[in-house]
């Protein structure tokens, strides 16, 4: 299938035509784009960076779960700095 590019804008885009999207069970309007050799390559996203973290983190707050995993250390010469 060959296409055009569209300028948006300063940009430029390429329409995608809903058939093949919808082939390739792309629906949600986010996407992955990475360049892999030399070309432009769309995918579904794997979730959201970080997805779920603060449901987490409210559950070990509730737990009173959330003492230090290591505990602190100092750096060398710490004792020497002024803060």
């Amino acid at each position: 299938m060959k296409t055009t590019l569209h300028r948006i804008g300063n940009s430029q885009g390429v329409i995608l035509p809903k058939p093949l999207l919808a082939q390739l069970g792309l629906t949600t309007p986010e996407l992955d784009l990475t360049i892999e050799s030399g070309a432009i390559v769309l995918r579904k996203p794997k979730g959201a960076a970080r997805a779920g973290w603060a449901q987490a983190a409210q559950r070990v707050a509730a737990a009173k779960d959330d003492r230090l995993v290591w505990p602190a250390f100092p750096n060398e010469n710490d004792d020497e700095l002024t803060w």
